[in-house]
């Protein structure tokens, strides 16, 4: 089992920035690809970012690239996520997860997830 623990959320006016955290126990941390997705009210849960085991590789959604950068520290067991030029769009509960070894786009092929941190942009 890993647990995961997402923290950093709030309000922010549009135009500025949050960092979301991510803590992992239970297992090996560096043995996990983690993904950052996304739900808003009414709607579906989306990808936003994923980094494989070592951190060397990084994606993202459209919607975020340029303004949100996923980055990891394995001796701290932590993903992180840094947003800038948040928008009202991007208002939504940020969920971490992780995968065994291989970075993942969808939800359903990750195998842990945290309880998410809301995340609200006001205009």
């Amino acid at each position: 089992q890993v647990q995961l623990v997402e923290s950093g959320g709030g309000l922010v006016q549009a135009g500025g920035s949050l960092r979301l955290s991510c803590a992992a126990s239970g297992r090996t941390f560096s043995n996990y690809a983690m993904g950052w997705f996304r739900q808003a009210p009414g709607k579906e849960r989306e990808f936003v970012s994923a980094i494989n085991w070592s951190g060397g590789n990084t994606y993202y959604a459209d919607s975020v690239k340029g303004r949100f950068t996923i980055s990891r520290d394995n001796a701290k067991n932590t993903v992180y996520l840094q947003m800038n030029s948040l928008k009202p769009e991007d208002t939504a509960v940020y969920y971490c997860a992780a995968r065994w070894m291989i970075v993942a786009r969808l939800g359903g092929e990750y195998d842990y997830w945290g309880q998410g941190t809301q995340v609200t942009v006001s205009s």
